[in-house]
């Protein structure tokens, strides 16, 4: 992120970029160099009466922010992602369990509240993997996916170059069933994320042991000190990972798998032992590659960017 004054800084024509997370909005203004300035993290409004609205009010504010912030640049478009099921032609929000809304007209309300300003809207995690596949860790691939592993799981695919979308629903991999699932919050059973997600890992080890770890990462350390409760729960997670990769390289054929979100943190003893159970599994098939995200946590971000700048006709 740029820390220059903005009145050393030449932003020519810029976008702004948002995006929504089920606990905070990620939010920055970038210029037409492609640097980000003035990152920003707020909470994710609640309003059970109106969550699409409350979500439209906090990020035209911060919008209106980023214009008086920057008066030199010549601010051109927004883009903007949220999770759930997503139209992203309509630019309408189908659903999102967790923050409540229901084909909610993002695209319109923001153009609306924003001066006519050019919105392009999309789905975080489909949006994320297209950035890592033009400028991050999928760069040169084809047939790829980027699996973001954190509170749950999903993933955007790319086959032949391109994002499959299938209305919206393609990329749901963490409900993709394992046989060491189990019921899941979603209604089915056996699903991979109820086993091989962040938030499954601390579940699973805190119902076992009693204790209130509050992150992947706090088993992972349990894990290393010897403790076998731990090393047990991480290593069925790694295992019900393995099982769905070897789903995906068998109907895909995908060249790689790249591990994005929180889980992916843990760098060489996730990948390590992932490569391992998948290499065990596979007999013919095209053994993916297992990479880490090099955008990290600024995926999503990337990607409302990235997607502002096509609809500009700038190349992505």
């Amino acid at each position: 992120m740029s820390h220059l004054p903005p009145s050393r800084h030449s932003f020519g024509e810029s976008v702004l970029a948002f995006d929504v997370g089920g606990t905070d909005i990620k939010a920055a203004l970038q210029d037409n160099d492609g640097v980000f300035h003035s990152l920003q993290r707020v909470p994710t409004p609640r309003d059970a009466a109106s969550p699409g609205e409350a979500i439209i009010r906090e990020v035209s504010g911060l919008a209106r922010g980023y214009v008086r912030e920057f008066p030199q640049a010549s601010v051109r478009a927004l883009g903007f992602v949220v999770p759930g099921l997503v139209d992203e032609q309509a630019g309408i929000g189908i659903v999102a369990a967790n923050l409540g809304w229901r084909n909610f007209p993002f695209a319109r309300r923001l153009r609306e509240e924003n001066g006519m300003l050019p919105v392009a809207f999309g789905h975080d995690v489909g949006l994320a993997g297209e950035a890592e596949m033009h400028v991050g860790a999928g760069r040169g691939l084809r047939d790829a996916v980027v699996l973001i592993i954190g509170t749950g799981i999903a993933g955007a695919v790319f086959c032949d170059g391109r994002r499959v979308r299938a209305g919206g629903f393609a990329g749901e991999i963490g409900h993709s069933p394992v046989p060491s699932g189990t019921q899941c919050a979603c209604g089915a059973y056996g699903c991979l994320e109820t086993v091989g997600s962040a938030g499954a890992i601390v579940r699973r080890y805190n119902e076992r042991t009693g204790n209130r770890a509050t992150g992947a990462e706090a088993v992972l350390r349990a894990a290393r000190a010897g403790e076998q409760a731990a090393r047990e729960v991480w290593d069925q997670a790694v295992a019900a990972l393995a099982e769905g990769i070897c789903q995906l390289a068998a109907v895909l054929g995908t060249e790689a798998v790249i591990l994005g979100g929180g889980l992916s943190q843990a760098g060489d003893e996730l990948t390590g032992p992932l490569v391992r159970a998948v290499d065990s599994r596979l007999s013919f098939h095209r053994r993916p590659d297992i990479r880490v995200s090099t955008l990290g946590q600024d995926a999503g971000l990337m990607g409302a960017a990235l997607h502002a700048r096509g609809m500009l006709g700038e190349p992505a």
